[in-house]
């Protein structure tokens, strides 16, 4: 994905100790061929939504030495334990003291889902790493929480050890015992033994991967049936696994089954993406975890903005977009001629354009919130231009003056809530240690980011819209009314989001509007602000999280730059050997992610019909994105000499 067109892109430019109070976007094209890698993209991406991200982007200069994954020293892996400073310091050498001594936070913050202290685990090669895994489930590896260990092995394995080589490894130890034990070799209750640690590591891999493995339909289904198969075969020689073997055989028809059913139902409808809603009903409807398989419609324009609207799966190529698009075009009257190679082009309402490779996949979900699909040929791309509907607005009153702030904060938690937990713990790893070559794409985590810009956005255009100085100064005390709602509720996503849109430079710039708000809310608001706040490594935004109960919804965003920052910290493979202390640290982050969704977020499962119009508003909010634009109308809201 290029990173021109992350959901993120949009956000405030990078500061390094205070909020962004300088806009502005820079056109362009971005080859996807040339944007780098996708790792890379993604850091590029997080700088924008976090604005005080402090990577070395990947446009701007060399990266730092401390990221280099080609030294050739010695592993020098991070300790959990070391003194700030020691060899086994990660931190980012671009802090303050004072921020140095906050970003400790990261770390300790998911000490206590780990089961405390470094990694289960010494380095090893990822082979070596499953058999030690198997010795502790067969308790062989006195001393070492079994729990902790198998829990940072299946959340980050993806990462260093693919996943059907874990199945086969997996295989070969079910079955190697019994050609061991032909040969002389050990007892039958040891070797029992170890075939039911085989299937205690396959029984929780299941359970953590069920929905992605139901996704891959018959690619997964098939690791579970031929171990089934190969355990019933044993089951006369080893009868005390046969209440493990009822399980495998329960398992392997839970993944098969729901594959089959679920896919008949799923082609009955298409399934829109909150940014296409096209009926009032869909938007209504609860929140479901996205799947590859998903169909939906989207519109795929020309130069002329014409458009053709296509039926496709969430997860299809660009090459089978680009198919589609030339047989709709074939059939059309307004194109009478075929065109030749096509290329698929996103365009965003600021007119930067970013050229999609044939092989990318899952396009959909990385569209910034008002960005568009375009498709051309390779000499038209100068040609192409944003929606007239993108490039011009219309003043007129909020329909946010007749809704309560009460109602629209709840429905913003309760919509926040659903998009949270559709998105799989595992997501966050494949985002960030895989990016475009992710086995899982995360579909629903990239949604997640997409509507944190969009509420963003909302708040700047709502407000901007507003010719009446007394109605502007009303919204403005309304969405900090929102922010405090939101930030009571625990629901960090939106509560940040308000806040920085809020702290939009073409909102913050309108000094008669500020003054017409009355110090209470100035007071309230300087409070959010300093939750806001950058330095000591957001001190202040970790303190706030730190205090709080499950269930919450934390502000994404900075999960994927902590996560980042740790991935980049330090190597992932010294050799063949794994860093298997950095695995630990990254399943304690994820356990943390885990925590919050512990329990269920409380809320009314029916929606009264008078609030039915509020929620049908807050799922579709209609925004303008392009930061020129929003400059351009604060200006002729307040001109610069007022």
């Amino acid at each position: 994905m290029p990173a021109g067109m992350k959901p993120l892109e949009k956000f405030l430019k990078k500061q390094t100790t205070a909020l962004t109070r300088a806009g502005g976007f820079v056109g362009g094209v971005t080859d996807k061929a040339g944007a780098g890698t996708g790792a890379s993209r993604r850091r590029a991406s997080l700088s924008r939504v976090v604005p005080f991200f402090r990577e070395t982007s990947p446009e701007s200069g060399q990266p730092r030495e401390v990221f280099s994954p080609d030294s050739e020293d010695p592993p020098s892996w991070p300790c959990a334990t070391a003194a700030p400073g020691g060899p086994g310091d990660v931190r980012s050498p671009s802090l303050s003291s004072d921020e140095q001594s906050s970003e400790a936070s990261v770390t300790t913050e998911g000490g206590g889902g780990g089961g405390g202290g470094g990694a289960p685990l010494p380095s090893d090669t990822p082979d070596h790493l499953t058999l030690a895994l198997l010795d502790s489930a067969a308790g062989k590896r006195p001393g070492v929480c079994t729990e902790t260990l198998l829990d940072d092995f299946l959340l980050t394995h993806p990462i260093f050890l693919a996943a059907d080589r874990f199945q086969q490894v997996l295989m070969q130890q079910f079955s190697l015992e019994t050609q061991v034990e032909e040969e002389g070799g050990r007892g039958g209750g040891e070797e029992a033994a170890r075939k039911r640690a085989v299937l205690s590591v396959v029984f929780r891999y299941l359970d953590t991967y069920r929905e992605l493995l139901q996704e891959e339909g018959e690619r997964s289904n098939s690791f579970p049936k031929d171990l089934y198969l190969c355990a019933v075969q044993e089951l006369s020689q080893y009868p005390e696994l046969v209440e493990d073997v009822l399980k495998l055989q329960r398992w392997t028809e839970i993944l098969h089954t729901p594959s089959v059913e679920e896919k008949e139902s799923r082609k009955k409808q298409v399934r829109p993406l909150f940014r296409h809603f096209r009926r009032i009903d869909a938007c209504l409807q609860p929140r479901e975890a996205f799947r590859g398989s998903d169909e939906i419609f989207c519109r795929v324009y020309t130069p002329d903005h014409s458009y053709v609207t296509i039926r496709s799966r969430l997860s299809c190529r660009v090459g089978e977009i680009l198919a589609l698009v030339r047989e709709k075009l074939q059939y059309s009257e307004e194109q009478p001629v075929l065109p030749g190679n096509l290329v698929l082009v996103a365009v965003t309402s600021a007119g930067e354009k970013a050229v999609f490779r044939p092989s990318d996949e899952a396009v959909f979900t990385t569209l910034g919130v008002n960005t568009h699909l375009f498709t051309c040929e390779p000499g038209e791309l100068d040609s192409l231009l944003p929606l007239p509907e993108e490039i011009h607005w219309t003043p007129g009153d909020s329909k946010l003056h007749d809704m309560s702030a009460e109602e629209v904060a709840t429905q913003l938690v309760a919509f926040d809530w659903e998009l949270f937990s559709c998105v799989h713990e595992v997501e966050f790893v494949c985002y960030v240690f895989h990016g475009e070559q992710s086995r899982w794409r995360p579909l629903n985590l990239e949604l997640v980011l997409q509507r944190c810009s969009e509420v963003q956005h909302w708040v700047a255009t709502e407000i901007l819209q507003c010719q009446s100085l007394p109605k502007r100064v009303q919204l403005l005390r309304k969405f900090i009314k929102i922010a405090a709602l939101c930030k009571q509720q625990q629901d960090l996503l939106s509560f940040l989001a308000v806040v920085l849109g809020l702290d939009n430079p073409a909102v913050s710039r309108l000094r008669l509007t500020w003054e017409g708000l009355p110090g209470k809310f100035r007071k309230q608001f300087q409070q959010f602000e300093s939750v806001a706040d950058p330095s000591r490594n957001h001190k202040s935004y970790r303190d706030l999280i730190t205090s709080l109960r499950p269930p919450l919804i934390p502000f994404t965003p900075l999960l994927l730059k902590d996560l980042t920052f740790l991935h980049e910290s330090c190597k992932t493979f010294h050799g063949e050997l794994v860093n298997f202390e950095k695995m630990h640290k990254v399943a304690d982050m994820v356990r943390i992610i885990r925590r919050y969704r512990s329990s269920q977020l409380a809320m009314d499962t029916e929606t009264p019909p008078p609030h039915l119009q509020t929620k049908a508003y807050v799922r579709q909010l209609q925004v303008i994105d392009n930061q020129n634009l929003l400059f351009d109308m604060s200006c002729k809201l307040e001109p610069k000499d007022t």
